[in-house]
Order: structure tokens, then sequence, then C-alpha cells
């Protein structure tokens, strides 16, 4: 079982997640981040630290947000790793709770 982080991630970007994360796997892309599902190990530190609530367990995340999980996977494999806490996005508080922003994704 594997963490994936879902739509409400686009574009605000937090990360506290990846501080509390003992086997460091998130990886960054421009305005989202991903868990690599090979590497979780399913200890749930994470989810509660997402100021966005977009981290979810795989077998619950939201109906109509399966796709996040391929999703994951695909760009946990071609993203850089990232260990550190970094700022959020600038506008991420507007961003934040926004439905629908899979096309607002940058690969």
């Amino acid at each position: 079982m594997t963490f994936v982080v879902t739509d409400n991630c686009i574009k605000c970007k937090y990360t506290d997640c990846v501080e509390v994360c003992p086997v460091d796997c998130f990886y960054e892309g421009p305005n989202f981040l991903v868990i690599h599902p090979d590497e979780c190990i399913d200890c749930a530190l994470c989810e509660p630290e997402c100021p966005a609530n977009a981290i979810f367990s795989e077998d619950e995340v939201p109906a109509g947000m399966e796709n996040f999980i391929a999703l994951n996977a695909e760009l946990a494999d071609i993203w850089p790793n990232i260990t550190e806490k970094k700022d959020a996005l600038p506008d991420a508080e507007e961003w934040d709770g926004k439905p629908g922003k899979l096309a607002d994704l940058e690969r």
C-alpha cells in the first residue's frame, strides 16, 4: 500500500509532508508533489501534515481521483527527489480547495 498525492496539491505544493517522510519518497514537479509508490512504507506520517489535505492512502483516494494513483507513479519516475521543506507556491492559499486542477498540472 502507498499514499497518493491528489488534485488539491496542484498549484499549492506545500512541502510540510516532505519534512516528516522517513524514507524520502516525495518527488517534485513545477507545481505538484508526488509519492513514489515503490518507496512509500505506508507510515502515514505525511497525511496529517498536508495543509491542503491532498494526501490519501491508496485505498482511500476520493472517488474521481483514482487516476492520481497512476499519475504519482509515472511522475515519481521522472521528477527529482525532494527531501527538505520549501516555501509553498506564492499563490498557494488562493488555489487551496479549488476543484478540478488537473489541467493546471505542469510537467
